[in-house]
């Protein structure tokens, strides 16, 4: 095992017998992370979602992909350009690496990729043979209206990932939880994502929101104010299936003592915490 990786482990507390996944997925996303930022990506694209909340805010759960958004909109975008920059990023530490572009079932303004790495070099720390599979998207329609900022990772080296200001996350954030269309389940990260939000005493940026609403057809014209935002959030958890929210971000979480207190009545006293940008 490389003395990089070996050090980026270091900062973890991981006990004898546990599970390291989650724990070396999140090297595997920053290696990648450092692999864009040779290849001078974040001149034209912003890192967002759970990731980064995870790894550059201190989001206390796990996340699996990477999520981009453009600075503007440029729908023939391509990450293909950026595939060997991070095939040397990773090969420079030792791994085997595969990305593979991921073909559209449907006209979107999202591209995908897969990045597949053979683990088995960690044998001395994970049980047999593993193979992590990584998620990149980039939004290259992006609703606009968003701040960034330039945050600092110190590993594998020194660089910084530009990032959407955290007001902005946090729209993009109840954007999804308002309104993502899920046949069958609930996104638990959603809610417990919000709940980070509401008790950091982050505020939102109802502009971007209302940005973002407008772009997926949930919104008109008008100004969002907050007490439009409050009845739409009070309506959806009125509908919240609190035991499958646990569910679903149970297995994100090295300790799910947090989630006892969940019941619609807290998330509704959630809701009336919510700080608002700018107001």
């Amino acid at each position: 095992m490389s003395n990089a990786i070996e050090q980026m482990l270091n900062k973890y507390t991981l006990q004898e017998g546990d599970d390291v996944s989650h724990a070396l997925r999140e090297i595997m996303q920053e290696v990648a992370l450092a692999g864009l930022g040779r290849a001078g990506f974040y001149d034209k694209a912003a890192f967002y979602g759970g990731t980064c909340l995870r790894i550059f805010y201190g989001l206390p759960r796990f996340s699996e992909d990477l999520d981009f958004s453009l600075l503007k909109s440029q729908r023939n975008f391509s990450l293909e350009p950026y595939f060997n920059a991070l095939v040397a990023e990773y090969s420079a530490l030792g791994f085997d690496v595969s990305i593979s572009a991921r073909s559209k079932s449907r006209e979107s303004a999202i591209v995908s990729a897969f990045l597949k790495k053979n683990t088995s070099i960690y044998d001395v720390h994970v049980s047999g043979k593993k193979v992590f599979k990584i998620k990149f998207e980039v939004d290259t329609d992006p609703p606009l209206g968003f701040k960034t900022d330039e945050k600092l990772l110190l590993e594998p080296y020194s660089f910084y990932v530009k990032c959407f200001s955290l007001s902005d996350l946090y729209a993009g954030k109840v954007h999804a939880l308002l309104f993502r269309q899920w046949k069958n389940r609930v996104k638990g990260r959603d809610w417990f994502d919000f709940e980070w939000y509401v008790r950091r005493g982050a505020k939102l940026n109802l502009n971007h929101l209302a940005e973002r609403a407008k772009q997926s057809g949930d919104w008109g014209d008008q100004p969002l104010t907050p007490d439009v935002f409050t009845a739409w959030l009070e309506s959806r958890i009125g509908n919240l299936d609190v035991d499958s929210a646990r569910e679903d971000v149970a297995r994100f979480l090295s300790d799910t003592t947090p989630l006892e207190i969940w019941s619609r009545d807290y998330f509704l006293q959630l809701a009336q915490c919510v700080k608002f940008d700018g107001l």
